[in-house]
């Protein structure tokens, strides 16, 4: 079930994410075109189902959510270009194709990723049919996540703070993975109109659904092929990055990430709504093999 429906997601989200970034016939056209390789080859779309799917569980049963779903998968998008860059984790592939700044070069990448995440709040601004204090609110949530305080600084732990301990793990991971699932879910909530208490109840998912993500992806990247992920394995090992596989071990990062797994299904039964199709992509992603 749970792939028909993404499935149905994924050509939505696909077909409006190609019209806000459509090539307009400009001088300028060669930087839309390079977002466009990395945003429309591929990909999950998983932050922007959240997103629409938390709509739904707050009552919500319309499209005017799908400007904000689009935006996380273009501010998603920016986030792999750079970090594919030579000045970060230098890798040449992403989603078995090459990487932006191999195809494109490393000064269009930089500005590709640069446009995705402006022209990323511009769609979230023309967001129709809504309340635009609903609006302004969830700018608001999803801007603290993305920038110092949320995807930005994990990124800066990341490449410049010696990571030696858990505490500091996971608190990167807080602000790398996580920060942007917790907008997909909580401004699905803001934009519905749901309350504070739905909020709470979303972040709590959001946080542990990312740090299990970011778990798997540490074990997949120890003991994944770069043939069924589409991109490099044993990066972080190259780059000499303490990862929760390096200082945890395989064993308890696997019941950590059950752990963390078994949190975020135990949050979604605090919606008094159908949750089935959170619930379904909540266990696949902990089994994934990408």
């Amino acid at each position: 079930m749970i792939d028909g429906i993404l499935e149905e997601y994924r050509l939505k989200i696909e077909s409006r994410l190609d019209m806000i970034n459509a090539l307009p016939g400009q001088p300028y056209d060669p930087v839309i075109d390079a977002a466009r390789y990395s945003l429309l080859g591929g990909g999950k779309r998983i932050r922007p189902v959240i997103l629409l799917e938390f709509y739904k569980l707050c009552g919500a049963n319309d499209d005017c959510a799908y400007n904000f779903a689009c935006a996380l998968e273009m501010i998603h998008t920016y986030s792999l270009i750079h970090d594919d860059l030579p000045c970060m984790d230098n890798d040449d592939m992403r989603r078995g194709k090459p990487s932006c700044h191999i195809r494109y070069g490393e000064s269009m990448a930089l500005l590709a990723g640069d446009n995705l995440l402006t022209e990323a709040f511009a769609a979230c601004a023309k967001t129709l049919g809504l309340p635009q204090e609903r609006v302004l609110r969830a700018i608001s949530y999803l801007s603290g996540a993305v920038g110092s305080a949320g995807m930005i600084g994990g990124q800066v732990i990341d490449t410049s703070v010696p990571v030696q301990n858990e505490q500091m793990l996971f608190r990167m991971y807080s602000l790398k993975t996580c920060a942007l699932i917790r907008a997909a879910a909580v401004c699905g909530v803001i934009l519905a109109g749901g309350d504070d208490e739905k909020i709470k109840l979303a972040e709590t998912y959001a946080e542990n659904l990312g740090l299990a993500f970011q778990i798997i992806d540490d074990l997949l990247d120890v003991g994944g092929t770069a043939d069924v992920l589409g991109k490099p394995v044993g990066s972080d090992d190259k780059n000499g990055k303490n990862t929760a596989v390096r200082l945890l071990g395989e064993s308890r990062c696997r019941a950590l990430a059950t752990q963390y797994t078994e949190n975020a299904l135990s949050a979604l039964s605090g919606f008094n709504a159908d949750t089935s199709v959170l619930k379904e992509i909540t266990e696949m992603l902990l089994t994934r093999e990408k």
